[in-house]
């Protein structure tokens, strides 16, 4: 089986890499540093051994991880078929990245966008490959999630659309495509709602534990607005709004200053140990 690369390892880095892995996938896993790929490994050790106790699969990490090598930087991704890049919804980093991508993989190589908000078309200027680049908006965690969003950008070919398709199969995924379009259809609506209930913690309105508390009680959802943001990461949940509100220059994405005032805290949500919540470990 092909060799697919996966950039960045974190939270949805690692959550690619080993879904690939224990779908019997050879991965090549890239950071910048090692010490965040030594994390990302034991992580995928710490996910595994719990995914039976939460009501997923038995998972044997030492099989899963020995299909997994790291290695520090893209030029690792020379020799891989597809590629998928996980770094954080900032389009400075994107940028980067993408630029050292594109040097580095084989004319045909597939590059797969993983993002919750950047526009593929936008990412794909940036290649020599337009063909070859598409959307694939994974939701978190990876393992757990059944659905995905597939995003064909203007220049994406039809072959490169049904490439990413049968490995989001092998990946036991069901892919929904959708237009490309700044926050697809996921986060067109997830962002507000959150952003929207993080207004109401700054304004005083309520606290986290009562929006959530109303959102699972009235509607039936398994977790709150803020639980989520705490869940994807209150940094990214910022930089997603903020790709929202500079692509469609419309005040109803305006940031909520809280969001920031959080990032520029650390308080990113189960990542760092605290967010909305506060968490073990």
């Amino acid at each position: 089986m092909s060799l697919i690369g996966v950039v960045g390892a974190g939270v949805m880095g690692v959550g690619v890499a080993q879904n690939l892995a224990q779908s019997g996938y050879e991965v090549v896993l890239v950071d910048k540093d090692e010490e965040i790929l030594a994390a990302a490994r034991a992580t995928i050790t710490r996910n595994c051994r719990l995914s039976a106790l939460m009501g997923g699969p038995a998972l044997d990490a030492d099989e899963i991880l020995a299909r997994i090598t790291t290695a520090v930087g893209v030029p690792a991704l020379a020799k891989a078929s597809m590629v998928i890049e996980n770094v954080t919804e900032n389009w400075e980093i994107k940028q980067q990245v993408h630029r050292e991508i594109d040097e580095v993989c084989a004319p045909d190589t597939v590059v797969i966008v993983n993002t919750s908000a950047i526009p593929i078309t936008r990412v794909a200027s940036l290649s020599s490959r337009p063909a070859q680049t598409v959307g694939v908006h994974f939701m978190n965690p990876v393992p757990a999630k059944p659905v995905v969003e597939l995003i064909p950008g203007v220049h994406t070919s039809p072959e490169t659309v049904q490439r990413t398709r049968d490995l989001l199969t092998g990946m036991g995924k069901k892919a929904v495509e959708v237009k490309d379009s700044a926050g697809f259809v996921s986060n067109r609506v997830l962002m507000l709602t959150v952003n929207e209930a993080a207004y109401l913690v700054h304004e005083g309105v309520a606290t986290a534990e009562q929006v959530d508390e109303v959102f699972r009680g009235c509607f039936g959802h398994p977790m709150g607005p803020l639980e989520t943001a705490d869940l994807i990461g209150v940094d990214t949940i910022l930089y997603s709004v903020e790709v929202l509100y500079e692509h469609y220059a419309d005040s109803k994405y305006r940031p909520c200053p809280l969001l920031k005032q959080m990032t520029d805290a650390g308080l990113h949500g189960r990542k760092s140990g605290r967010g909305f919540y506060t968490y073990d470990g």
